[in-house]
């Protein structure tokens, strides 16, 4: 009985060695990052950066696959519906997270119930761009040109729900105006709709728009910043256009499928962590209008509660119902 017991626990011990070194040797084979969004847009374009670094550290390759469409809701269902077992993770905006539940009627997936938290990876700032086609040299001039025709004037986003939709009709709420939804099938087809004169006005991240609005193929006319930025000097904030206190930023996340070894989910952010150190990854961030955080998965659960409890809110009294 004993030779039977010690030989049970010498395999039990085998196995939980062979685990705990399997463990250790994440990752084996590359991984895949699922983005919900368009390539190019604003999270696609930190996640790429971010990933670089990551898989070089990792000595893995991190493939990133853009899944765009229903406002995040196509991506996130793969990822939600994928093996939690480190190799399939996805990068996430706030509007995914935080704002579709509230405005799609049916949504496969619960954020809280289906999705592991990595880490909030950087904070996309935003701004108010135009066609080049338009007379509007301010945030101020769109509102005076809104409220001398109520409803004539379109702006683009990526699609009902997405941050270009929830930033718009939080403006037009504050300034007490009426604009037309034009959704596109990404944040990256929005902004070319304003460059190609399609749609007057959207709000983008800057991540997206940068190249535009330095090449001269759209105007960047306000900032949603606290305060103007040094790669914009001449572009006043929302604020100092006349709606006092307006501002808006977005996220990028990392989360993985529920269910994810907290092993691996600690793996994971400690790389992102590392990653978001290297100067050369944050000196990129920056030039791409992005500021790098690097909280914990705790911190990401929090602060995604958090919003989802105050767009809610902030949805319902704008009058943005699920649809």
């Amino acid at each position: 009985m004993k030779t039977t017991f010690r030989a049970a626990v010498a395999v039990l011990s085998a196995l939980l060695a062979s685990g705990a070194s399997a463990q250790a040797a994440y990752p084996t084979k590359p991984i895949k990052m699922i983005i919900p969004l368009a390539a190019a847009s604003a999270v696609d374009n930190a996640a790429r950066i971010v990933a670089e670094k990551m898989a070089a550290n990792m000595g893995q390759a991190i493939v990133v696959e853009n899944l765009p469409g229903a406002a995040g809701t196509i991506g996130a269902d793969k990822l939600a519906k994928s093996a939690p077992d480190g190799y399939t993770i996805g990068g996430f905006n706030d509007s995914i997270m935080t704002m579709v539940p509230h405005v799609q009627a049916k949504v496969p997936w619960d954020i809280l119930r289906d999705f592991t938290p990595i880490s909030l990876v950087a904070t996309v700032e935003w701004g108010l761009v135009v066609s080049n086609e338009t007379p509007y040299k301010s945030a101020g001039d769109l509102v005076a040109a809104a409220k001398a025709a109520p409803g004539s004037i379109n702006y683009g986003s990526g699609g009902i729900g997405s941050p270009q939709h929830i930033a718009m009709e939080l403006f037009a709420a504050a300034a007490g105006i009426k604009l037309t939804h034009v959704p596109y099938k990404g944040a990256t087809q929005a902004a070319i709709g304003v460059a190609g004169g399609e749609v007057p006005a959207a709000f983008q991240g800057l991540a997206t728009v940068a190249t535009l609005a330095q090449g001269g193929k759209l105007r960047l006319i306000g900032l949603t910043t606290d305060a103007p930025m040094s790669q914009w000097p001449d572009v006043p904030t929302v604020d100092q256009s006349g709606l006092s206190g307006f501002k808006f930023n977005s996220w990028f996340t990392m989360v993985a499928p529920v269910g994810t070894p907290r092993e691996i989910t600690a793996r994971l952010h400690a790389e992102v962590v590392k990653a978001l150190a290297d100067p050369q990854v944050r000196s990129k961030l920056l030039a791409r209008g992005l500021t790098p955080r690097g909280t914990s998965p705790a911190e990401l659960d929090a602060a995604t509660r958090e919003q989802l409890a105050r767009y809610g809110k902030v949805l319902k009294a704008a009058g943005v119902t699920p649809q």
